[in-house]
């Protein structure tokens, strides 16, 4: 396999010299298999290389002793590498293009090693205290995998802090270091982390004190922002606006038919970024041309009439864009590894197009759509349940976020003088 991708005879002996060779031979063919390009795989081969050499100099002797090297070969090859670099993003960016390869590699080879750590990974920093506490989460509140992970994100984050201070013992704690904490952390990042940050706070105090972890109920006196209800300004865009982001998308392209199914998607049904990314074959009913939504952030499942343009947008895509594959997921990465397309991704999409449209909005995302189709609905006098069933929300409540604004009547008032509304 080797042979595929370095000919110079010189060059493959230095490869297959390496103590590494055989992960780095299997990682080479599963690189394969996932359709990496010749350029990919050419750059990661001496990445490991290097630090084939650099873990046996510090005494790695098997492959199974290689995660513990990865972060050190890091700093060192940034040192001698990085160059000039002063601002983090790039220093971490240039940290992540040696990092993956190796991450990668290791999780081909070492699929089950203790030693390997995962992105994304589910934990809880104060298990010792409290190790049940993501199960009452997850059955008692029934909450997402995704809310999990958001979880244990903030939860990490308010275990640095405690560590910066010292206080090893969460029993010690007083809420003049509550106090603290939220108010270090509003330095640090954007109102809604603040928000989000002091009810995963306000939940994990109430659960220690109903199991008697803590002999009082702190909840209470973590004081989150104060928020004001209907207060913003949705982030929905004229229809307009909505066919110039559509006439942007190149449809003569795989990644452009796989793009323009999924904004249609979101446009058309007023579907989360999550859902999208979620659809599999088995939701399509082309027989009874229904489009079926299961497992919604609601508890519930919706059902759709399958309409003929978004219909026509995912058949041109399944068969002229989509990849060969047993996945039974909808869209994919256009680029290897070709897994599934992530909600996140897809947001990202979303935002490339309307930049290229030339469209501003506050926060660009999939969300935006998910406004623009309330909204859309709003302006036909639509009613708020009816609204509300159709985008899959539990209470109008949750409905009146997206349609507070009346666009079109605000706009007859300023063009007029508004009586007949008034």
């Amino acid at each position: 396999m080797l042979e595929l991708y370095f000919s110079r005879p010189d060059t493959l002996d230095r490869i297959r010299s390496s103590w590494i060779i055989e992960p780095i031979e299997k990682y080479i063919n599963w690189l394969t298999q996932q359709k990496y390009s010749w350029r990919s795989v050419s750059r990661r081969v001496p990445i490991l290389l290097s630090f084939g050499e650099f873990a046996r100099c510090h005494d790695a002797a098997w492959v199974k002793d290689l995660p513990a090297y990865i972060e050190p070969f890091v700093e060192d090859w940034l040192k001698e590498h990085a160059g000039p670099r002063k601002l983090k993003r790039h220093l971490r960016k240039a940290a992540d293009c040696v990092r993956n390869p190796i991450r990668q590699m290791l999780s081909v080879v070492l699929p089950d090693c203790p030693g390997f750590s995962r992105r994304h990974k589910l934990e809880n920093p104060f298990a010792t205290l409290a190790p049940d506490f993501f199960v009452f989460l997850r059955q008692d509140k029934g909450l997402s995998e995704g809310s999990l992970l958001a979880y244990s994100h903030h939860l990490r984050a308010f275990a640095r802090y405690l560590q910066s201070i010292g206080l090893d013992d969460l029993r010690s704690i007083s809420p003049p270091v509550l106090s603290a904490f939220v108010t270090s952390y509003k330095q640090q990042v954007a109102w809604a982390s603040v928000r989000n940050q002091c009810g995963v706070l306000r939940v994990f105090f109430r659960y220690l004190y109903s199991q008697r972890l803590l002999d009082r109920d702190l909840s209470g006196t973590v004081q989150h922002p104060v928020a004001y209800r209907l207060s913003g300004i949705p982030r929905c865009l004229g229809w307009e606006d909505v066919r110039r982001m559509l006439q942007a998308v190149d449809t003569r392209s795989p990644v452009g038919k796989r793009d323009y199914a999924m904004l249609l998607l979101l446009i058309t049904y007023g579907l989360r970024g999550c859902e999208v990314a979620a659809l599999t074959l088995d939701d399509l009913d082309w027989r009874n041309e229904r489009l079926r939504i299961p497992e919604r952030k609601a508890g519930h499942s919706t059902a759709y009439p399958l309409s003929p343009l978004v219909g026509q947008a995912i058949l041109d895509y399944l068969r002229q864009g989509r990849p060969e594959t047993s996945d039974r997921r909808i869209f994919f990465r256009s680029q290897a590894p070709r897994s599934a397309i992530t909600a996140g991704a897809l947001s990202s999409r979303v935002a490339h197009y309307l930049g290229k449209a030339g469209i501003k909005v506050h926060r660009p995302g999939a969300h935006t759509l998910r406004h623009t189709c309330v909204q859309r609905l709003v302006d036909q006098d639509f009613s708020l349940k009816i609204i509300g069933d159709y985008i899959g929300h539990r209470s109008p409540s949750s409905t009146e976020i997206y349609s507070k604004i009346a666009v079109e009547k605000l706009r007859e008032v300023a063009c007029g003088d508004g009586e007949e509304i008034l």
